[in-house]
C-alpha cells in the first residue's frame, strides 16, 4: 500500500473525515503532520501545496489536495489504484 502523508491539525472536522475515508480503504498507518502544534510545518505545506488548509493529503509522491479533493478521487474510482501503488 502507497505510503499516506496528511497535514492535519487537532480540530478539523475535514482531516476526521479523511482519515475515515482512507481507513475504510484499508490504510492502516497515516503518517500525521500536526501543523496547529509547529506553525513552520504550516509553512512547509503551505510552500509546497500552495494551500493554507488542513487536511492536504499525499498519496505517495502525488499532492491529492484536501479532503473534497479526496472524496472526488475516491467517487470517480481513482483513489483506489493511487493506494494499491
Amino acid at each position: 500500500m502507497a505510503k499516506v502523508v496528511m497535514y492535519t491539525s487537532a480540530v478539523c472536522p475535514f482531516c476526521i473525515n479523511a482519515e475515515r475515508l482512507l481507513r475504510n480503504k484499508g490504510v492502516t498507518e497515516i503518517e500525521k503532520i500536526r501543523v496547529d502544534m509547529q506553525p513552520e510545518l504550516r509553512a512547509e505545506m503551505m510552500a509546497k501545496t500552495g494551500r493554507r488548509t488542513v487536511p492536504q493529503i499525499y498519496i505517495g509522491e502525488r499532492h491529492v489536495g484536501g479532503f473534497d479533493d479526496l472524496h472526488a478521487l475516491d467517487v470517480q474510482g481513482g483513489l483506489d489504484p493511487l493506494l494499491a501503488a
